[in-house]
């Protein structure tokens, strides 16, 4: 009860809105409030419909559902696409794990426990609820991702996608779920004459129904389920470049995308990256009907307010008009408020588009110049090796981090330096879909890139230059990490990240060899807020999980990851390898971000510490022998006086105490430091004696090997003079004269490489892309034939001209890769030739 209550406080103080489920399995948990008391003595079975199963608690890693797998979930995976990312687990938030088994072609319901019955471990409800689509799959689920209130779970694949509603009726055949299962946009990527592939697929942060899908068309689509599945409610077909001036494929061709964090306009914002590593940035894209808070629109509001229309710029002043247009717009309260006054708590969005401009593609983003570096480094392309696979968007206080990842092993970790600011192309006007009351039902536009117009951006700018221009913000360059993966892969490595819910400087990398975590030390704007004036600190590097067995690489996929946390701060991850073994690892989060702290005031010495000297056998007191004490003076008649007269006994008495205090307690310390001091002397001796025969016994070892050194030496010196002999011998070769490849030649060469690598690729995808488009277009032009015909006769001339132009292009397209192949192949077959004709010389 006080766990529930704790979670409770902890998310309502939050302000994060979750879904608390009704019932839960029997030995769980249970939060029940009643007041009367004749009502709680009513027999519970005849209110479940659902039979009674004895409910027992054991370690997650130990639940039956992993440990009765027999190993063949290798098999199972078999038929996937080669080297896709592979995620089927999901976590609700708070008490349900659910888990896809491949095998069985269902989803696993897991009630668990957090830091229970010890505070750093997790159990689990065995058995767990199974639950089943009310249709077969003819697709294999690559990912599952669950929305806010936990009603609704994604099963994703590369050709389909499907959402599973989780509350359904329960079956008597075998005490299953059988739960509601409907395809989304079945007609654009599962039909069996689209090619279109599905790259990635993500829940709306800010609405429950609303998914947004990137696919290989190079369109990103937003669908609400609450309203249809089958048609999207927003289309941005995405163009980074002008036709006809793309000097590679790669730079067309998407990778991922990620939702904005709440923080301003990122929350209204849609990242996308592209195989170069190029970023792109949508702003705004509105889910119709999501929820935001008041003061949050308030706050862009009034921003847009205060920084755009008071500037002296008449391209910010026009920029901010049509921000706060959109705003006023979509957000109807904000108008309302200055004759209602009313302040509500959330506000919906409404349905919202302009008629006669289209959002723009702001990007590639550019990494920042600073003073005395070259601007040519700012539009520079890719620094890290290979393509880019995957994008994340972290949020950490008031800094948009942004990470990709690419298929050389690399994590490039950038920061935003500037705000987002929505932009607009005005003169492209989108295709609206209305209702009878005209009321917008969806939306279609083309989003191109201003390119063109972008500037380089400096640290020392001014903030005039950069505000409401319709720049895109510049990136900062946080670090490169180097996850050090081995390069055995031909394809290179597929990796996948993840972001931990408690520690948002935390950032898991799932890649083949395992799992790896980065933690940053240094963010430019939350450091600045907390007052830390520190150097940049690289990013730390853990090693989590390594499924490499030994030296040898063999790629071993997760099958699923997932991060758990509690109130009380403990953290876990959760992996589930691909023979379907679970492992539970606690992560630690408590003083991960202190720095070490250093001594900056003392000199580090580089020096090799010195011998400890030997501890003294008698004290440097006692050396120094007794303390000299000055003798009273005496009075000039003193030899006069006698001994045995008073005056004479009193000097004797002061004379003799002077001795008894300095030269008798001497005596005695002395005599009771040589005395207890003997052991420990003969210890000493005895110590050195043992360390002489240890050296006498080196220096002996020594002797017997230096005949074996010399030997060595002697055959090292041999064996090194008969390698110079060879390498004169092989100087007069015809094959020394010939000449390396010069640097016009090696950067053809790397470009071969790259156009081999990915370039052929793309291509192909783009071709396969443009006949799914082009067969889509000409079935639809046939169905509608008939209907043109009755209403106008005769046929349509600017359909043929459109349906002609496109098959000249799609011509066009392939023989320019026909072409390109043929000229990668003779390249290859030169160079072959020539490596060939060069090792016959070298021969005789």
């Amino acid at each position: 009860m006080l766990l529930h209550l704790l979670l409770l406080q902890r998310e309502i103080g939050a302000g994060k809105a979750r879904h608390f489920h009704s019932h839960k399995e029997k030995g769980g948990k249970e939060m029940r409030f009643n007041f009367d008391l004749a009502e709680s003595t009513e027999d519970v079975s005849r209110r479940s419909l659902t039979p009674k199963e004895e409910v027992q608690w054991v370690p997650l890693q130990n639940h039956p559902v992993f440990t009765s797998a027999d190993g063949s979930g290798t098999t199972a995976t078999a038929s996937t696409p080669a080297r896709a990312a592979k995620n089927l687990l999901a976590w609700d938030g708070a008490s349900r794990l659910y888990y896809w088994d491949s095998n069985k072609q269902c989803l696993h319901r897991i009630s668990i426990r957090l830091g229970e019955p010890e505070p750093t471990s997790v159990v689990a409800a065995s058995p767990s609820k199974v639950l089943r689509t009310d249709k077969e799959l003819y697709f294999v689920v690559n990912k599952i991702s669950i929305n806010k209130n936990g009603s609704a779970l994604l099963l994703a694949g590369s050709d389909d996608l499907c959402v599973m509603y989780l509350y359904g009726r329960t079956s008597t055949k075998d005490n299953t779920i059988i739960c509601r299962t409907v395809s989304i946009g079945s007609q654009i990527y599962s039909s069996d004459s689209s090619s279109i592939r599905i790259l990635q697929v993500s829940w709306h942060p800010y609405s429950d129904s609303h998914v947004g899908i990137l696919s290989s068309d190079s369109v990103f689509r937003l669908f609400d389920l609450s309203s249809g599945e089958m048609q999207p409610e927003q289309e941005y077909y995405l163009q980074p470049v002008e036709p006809g001036r793309s000097r590679n494929a790669a730079s067309i061709c998407p990778v991922d995308f990620s939702f904005g964090g709440d923080h301003l306009w990122d929350r209204f914002s849609v990242f996308v990256l592209f195989s170069d590593g190029s970023i792109y940035i949508l702003c705004p894209v509105v889910p119709f009907g999501s929820v935001y808070k008041w003061e949050l629109i308030l706050e862009i509001h009034s921003d847009a307010h205060t920084f755009g229309l008071k500037s002296a710029n008449s391209t910010a002043i026009s920029n901010s008009n049509l921000a706060i247009s959109w705003l006023e717009a979509t957000f109807p309260e904000l108008a309302q408020q200055a004759t209602d006054g009313e302040n509500p708590s959330t506000i919906k969005a409404h349905s919202h588009a302009f008629f006669d401009a289209s959002v723009a593609l702001q990007g590639p983003l550019r990494k920042v110049c600073r003073d005395g570096e070259d601007e040519t480094l700012a539009v520079r392309g890719a620094e890290c090796e290979g393509r880019a696979v995957s994008f994340l968007y972290n949020l950490v206080s008031k800094d948009s981090v942004l990470v990709t990842a690419w298929s050389g092993g690399q994590l490039q970790i950038d920061a935003l330096a500037d705000e987002i600011q929505p932009v607009w192309i005005t003169g492209s006007a989108p295709r609206l879909r209305v209702d009878s009351h005209d009321h917008i039902l969806g939306v279609a536009m083309i989003c191109e890139s201003l390119s063109a117009e972008l500037s380089i951006v400096k640290l020392d700018q001014p903030l005039d230059n950069t505000v409401w221009l319709g720049h895109p913000p510049p990136l900062l360059r946080l670090a490169i990490v180097d996850l050090a993966l081995p390069r055995k892969v031909e394809s290179g490595s597929v990796i996948t990240m993840f972001v931990d819910p408690l520690m948002p400087e935390r950032i898991y990398s799932l890649h083949e060899g395992g799992v790896d975590s980065i933690v940053l030390h240094f963010l430019p704007f939350t450091s600045q807020i907390s007052g830390k004036d520190e150097n940049i600190k690289t990013p730390s590097v853990h090693p989590v999980l390594s499924t490499c067995q030994g030296e040898t690489f063999s790629p071993s996929p997760l099958l699923g990851f997932v991060s758990l946390s509690d109130s009380f701060g403990y953290s876990w991850v959760v992996v589930v390898t691909s023979t379907q073994e679970c492992v539970v690892l606690e992560m630690k989060t408590w003083n991960l971000l202190l720095p070490i702290q250093v001594d900056k005031e003392k000199p580090i010495s580089l020096e090799e510490p010195k011998e400890r000297d030997i501890p003294d056998i008698i004290s440097k007191e006692l050396l120094a022998g007794p303390k000299s004490v000055l003798a009273p003076q005496a009075s000039p008649n003193l030899r006069s006086i006698s001994a045995d007269s008073i005056e004479g006994r009193s000097a004797l008495h002061q004379y003799f105490k002077l001795f008894h205090e300095n030269y008798v307690e001497y005596a005695h310390k002395v005599y009771f430091e040589l005395k207890y001091h003997g052991p420990q002397l003969k210890r000493i001796i005895d110590d050195q004696h043992a360390r002489l025969n240890e050296a006498h016994q080196k220096i002996l070892k020594v002797e017997a090997k230096q005949s074996m050194l010399e030997e060595r030496i002697d055959h090292a010196v041999h064996l090194h003079n008969s390698l110079e002999q060879r390498l004169q011998h092989l100087r007069s070769l015809p094959g020394e004269h010939k000449k390396p490849l010069s640097r016009a030649e090696r950067e053809f060469k790397s470009e071969l490489d790259q156009f081999t690598g990915f370039e052929l690729d793309a291509l192909q995808s783009s071709i396969d892309t443009l006949r799914a488009r082009l067969r889509r277009y000409t079935q639809s032009s046939k169905g509608n034939a008939a209907n043109l015909q009755r209403k106008i006769p005769g046929r349509n001339p600017v359909q043929d001209a459109q349906i002609s132009q496109l098959k000249s292009s799609l011509e066009k397209l392939s023989l320019v890769n026909s072409e390109n192949s043929k000229k990668v192949k003779l390249v290859e077959s030169a160079l072959k030739n020539r490596v060939s004709s060069g090792n016959e010389t070298i021969s005789p």
